[in-house]
């Protein structure tokens, strides 16, 4: 399968800080690679290398058969973008942004015009096309930036953390768009931190940390890498939640672990059902009070902790922020 993104070595330093540490990426044609890491991690970087707004310290990448520095002007009229923050001109209606970024493109008059009606119906905006940006809600905003990087119906997409902001039936219809795009053959690299977001639409997942990948596979496969099934077990007082941690510490495959605030013990296992089971008459044989136990595989949240060591957090992108300033 061809490659639509090629980046090898990227390295990328502000100041002392660095950044991007040698990362490496390869995204087939007609896919979606999830890029996931804390803040700071580096994936804001990478995009922005890949899109020919900065140039990298090290190594080399490819989009669309072009080199991002060496045909960095050739190379953006094949990819759309939507960074974290909508670009769009408050002065302008919606229509106007849209038309405007046809132009851009060279899409003639026309074609610019017609585009933006389209997206604009698309992304449920008609009634406020012909209304001052100014106006828009914060989620009106990123719907008309995200219908920007489509305009032009790039071959390659890329999208920095594209729903934030957007409520719940806002978000499922950019999925749904998302793959209907991959579907005719759209190549699309999403940085998000909605970890159900990756495990949904992306084709595979690459774990950015420290400004290194340090871990690339399917949804399935980074769930593999952090165990089996996981036993959960919710408990009606703080006694309890202690009993339940002791009785089910012999059946653990790993480290168990006991949310106070949540009453609730999780346990790794081997076994499946037969664990849950073995479990159950454990928890009734002392008499501990279960308000709800189940089986479950583990999430793309179990994996980012396992892999990452920490929740995302903002002390490292701060950090390059205070070099550049």
């Amino acid at each position: 399968m061809t490659a639509a993104i090629v980046a090898e070595g990227l390295v990328k330093r502000y100041g002392a800080v660095t950044a991007l540490d040698g990362v490496d990426l390869t995204v087939p044609q007609g896919t979606v690679l999830g890029l996931l890491g804390p803040n700071g991690a580096g994936k804001t970087t990478t995009v922005r290398i890949l899109t020919t707004l900065l140039k990298p310290d090290a190594g080399r990448a490819e989009v669309a058969g072009f080199d991002v520095v060496r045909d960095a002007d050739r190379l953006r009229a094949h990819i759309g973008a939507s960074g974290q923050y909508a670009a769009v001109d408050d002065h302008l209606t919606g229509a106007e942004n849209l038309e405007m970024v046809g132009r851009l493109y060279h899409l003639g008059v026309r074609r610019s015009r017609r585009r933006a009606r389209e997206l604009l119906e698309r992304f449920d905006l008609a009634e406020a096309a012909d209304r001052p940006v100014q106006g828009y809600s914060g989620g009106m905003r990123r719907r008309l930036d995200l219908a920007g990087a489509l305009v032009a119906e790039p071959p390659v997409l890329f999208l920095d953390e594209p729903t934030t902001g957007l409520d719940p039936r806002a978000r499922a219809a950019l999925w749904e768009l998302i793959a209907e795009l991959v579907a005719g053959g759209t190549t699309v690299l999403l940085t998000t931190q909605y970890l159900e977001e990756a495990d949904r639409l992306a084709h595979r997942i690459a774990v950015v940390d420290h400004g290194r990948v340090i871990a690339l596979g399917t949804a399935d496969e980074l769930k593999d890498q952090v165990g089996g099934d996981r036993i959960e077990v919710t408990v009606t007082s703080e006694a309890d939640l202690r009993a339940a941690h002791d009785v089910l510490a012999p059946l653990a495959a790993g480290g168990v672990q006991a949310d106070a605030g949540a009453l609730r013990v999780t346990v790794p296992v081997s076994g499946g059902a037969a664990a849950l089971t073995t479990a159950l008459g454990r928890l009734a044989d002392g008499r501990i009070a279960v308000r709800d136990a189940g089986l479950r595989r583990p999430t793309l949240d179990d994996v980012f902790l396992a892999l990452t060591g920490h929740e995302a957090g903002r002390e490292a992108e701060e950090k390059i922020k205070e070099s550049v300033r």
